[in-house]
Parts: structure tokens; C-alpha cells; sequence
């Protein structure tokens, strides 16, 4: 997949193709069926397909004492985008020249003058341009007077309510993995390097893989059932285990981290870059009076994560396992 930084350095072969645009934050069922339209469409004419987003998400660019909780951050995004089969993905940087943009300026400058756009796929809900002046009807008016296609994706619902990042994000808070599953069509997962924490998880018997999680998520502190990716000369390999995720407040308290137990891997990881899967949600962090207590817990946090796990669905609609992106790839 390529992946394009600036508007004025589209390449010639990616102009006149299917886009769809949208932060897609979680790339969820609601995104995955605007992307489907997408690819749908550039199927059927025989053309490249790609998507749009807007980076750092508009909300942090306007409030950034208030960074949101990311679903997806960027390299994810991408990965998943990749898995799914776009050819290609515009990052435009929203920057403060960008956010006084017109939406009639963006169409004419943006879709039309850089992209030539044949064919326009978007949400229900998009909406863009300076103070989210443009919406769908006016996309779709203005691509009747341009001279390119447009198809606006009804919202995809569960219940009666449409599926949305927000209320994924709502989910994992209350460390419902299982329900977020369902909305992402996936099982959620954070990517990040492996790093050094206080060992005192092998001195107990339970030695883990420590990641350090973005000061912006909001994840529920707790252990989890959770499947480890890790890339390997012969492909992606997979591993169960059980992750806590919290403070460690038994021992004083600390920097938020999450820390994977792999039952069946016991190597030095550092360095490395994995994706850790949470499959289910055990129990919320505690503070145990004594260190034998915490153990005799973690060894039954272990056994509930092996049951969980024994009967998870290897759940996703998005095949990642060629796409971890060794870290050695600059996204």
C-alpha cells in the first residue's frame, strides 16, 4: 500500500481513482462497510482504490490538553488499511492552515485539483471543511457541478444504535473487550516495543513482556485474556497468555503499564515490537496485603485466561498476520 504525506505529491497513477474519506478511528463495522463501498466500487472499474484520513484526529488538534483515547493510531490504521486492500492512503497533516479550510476549498483543491477523484465514498456522519460546514449533501452537490461520483454509506447498526468509535472507546473504559470485539470486527490490540520494567514478575514465576500504553488510553486497569503476535522469519507467530494493566498498586503504585505472562514463550523480547490481542476481561487491579496473596491470584488469573481462551473465536474480519510491520518500516 502506498501512503501519501502531501496533497502535492500524488503520483500520476493514483489520480482518478475510488477514495473514501473519514478518520476511521478503530476502522470499525461503520468504517469497514464505508471501505467495502470503496473497494467495491473500484472493483467493478478496475481502478485503485484508497482512503483518506486526517492526522493528529481534529479533536486533539483543537483540545490538545484533552488527547483522545485512539483506537487505531496511525501506524495501526495503516496496517489495517493495508490487510483490507486499499492501494493507497492520503494522510493529510491537520494542521491550523488546514482547519480554516472552506469545505468548497477542499473539495476544489483537495479531491478535485490534487486527486481527481472519479468516485467519492463516505459515512453518513462525515463531516468536513472550516467549523464542519460541509456534510454529505454537500459533498454530493458538489461533485454533481465537479464531475465525479459520490456514495453516502447509511450507518451500520447494532440494536438500533450505529456503531462508533466513541462508544468503542465507552467499552474498553469499562474493560468490555468482548463487546469492543464485536464492533471492530476484530479483537482490539496495541502495538509498541517490549521494555524493561522491575522484574518482580519473574521472581514470582510469571515472567512478562511490558509495554508501555499511551498516557491518552483509557483502557480499564485489570487482567485480561490476551494473544501476543509477534513476527518471525517463517511469519507471525501467536501466543496465549494472561496481561495486567494498571499501576501495580500492591507494590506502590507506578507508571501505567501493560504486562503480558506467555504461557508457552519464555525469551528475552526487548526491543522487539509485538501486538498484544485482548481477548477477555478477568478482573479489575487490586491491591493484595501480601505478595503471596497476589500470586496465589495470578496463577488463578492464568487458568481463567487459559478457559477464555480455549473457547475464543479467532475473531476478525482484518488478517493482520503480514502486516505487524516490522518496525523496521517507517510509516
Amino acid at each position: 500500500m502506498k501512503i501519501v504525506r502531501k496533497l502535492s505529491a500524488i503520483p500520476e497513477e493514483l489520480r482518478g481513482t475510488i477514495l473514501a474519506l473519514g478518520n476511521f478511528d478503530g476502522v470499525h463495522m461503520g468504517h469497514q462497510k464505508v471501505l467495502n463501498s470503496a473497494l467495491e466500487a473500484a472493483r467493478v472499474a478496475d481502478i485503485p482504490c484508497g482512503a483518506m484520513v486526517f492526522e493528529p484526529h481534529p479533536r486533539e488538534f483543537f483540545n490538545p490538553a484533552k488527547p483522545v483515547f485512539r483506537l487505531t493510531p496511525i501506524d495501526t490504521k495503516l496496517a489495517i488499511f493495508e490487510a483490507i486492500g486499499l492501494d493507497y492512503c492520503v494522510v493529510i497533516p491537520f494542521d491550523d492552515a488546514f482547519s480554516k479550510q472552506s469545505a468548497a476549498t477542499f473539495v476544489v483543491d483537495s479531491l478535485v485539483g490534487a486527486l481527481d477523484v472519479r468516485h467519492v465514498v463516505a459515512g453518513y456522519d462525515f463531516h468536513f471543511g472550516h467549523k464542519r460546514q460541509g456534510n454529505p449533501d454537500f459533498l454530493q452537490e458538489q461533485a454533481e457541478n465537479l464531475g465525479f461520483a459520490t456514495t453516502i454509506v447509511a450507518p451500520l447498526e447494532r440494536d438500533g444504535v450505529p456503531y462508533s468509535s466513541s462508544g468503542i472507546r465507552t467499552m474498553l473504559e469499562a474493560g468490555d473487550v468482548a463487546s469492543a470485539a464485536n464492533a471492530l470486527g476484530y479483537h482490539w490490540f496495541v502495538r509498541g516495543e517490549v521494555i524493561h520494567g522491575d522484574k518482580r514478575g519473574r521472581d514470582m514465576g510469571f515472567p512478562t513482556a511490558n509495554m508501555a500504553m499511551p498516557t491518552s488510553c483509557r483502557l480499564k486497569f485489570g487482567i485480561y485474556a490476551v494473544r501476543m503476535r509477534r513476527a518471525g522469519p517463517n511469519g507471525m507467530r501467536v501466543y496465549d497468555g494472561v496481561a495486567s494493566y494498571g499501576v501495580r498498586p500492591t507494590f506502590g503504585g507506578g507508571t501505567a503499564l501493560l504486562e503480558s505472562f506467555l504461557f508457552e514463550l519464555d525469551e528475552n523480547l526487548y526491543g522487539e515490537t509485538v501486538e498484544i490481542e485482548l481477548i477477555g476481561f478477568i478482573r479489575p487491579e487490586l491491591k493484595f496485603d501480601k505478595v503471596e496473596t497476589l500470586v496465589r491470584q495470578m496463577h488463578a488469573d492464568a487458568s481463567e485466561a487459559k478457559t477464555l481462551l480455549a473457547t475464543a473465536d479467532d475473531q476478525g474480519v482484518t488478517d493482520l498476520d503480514n502486516n505487524l510491520a516490522s518496525e523496521k518500516r517507517k510509516l
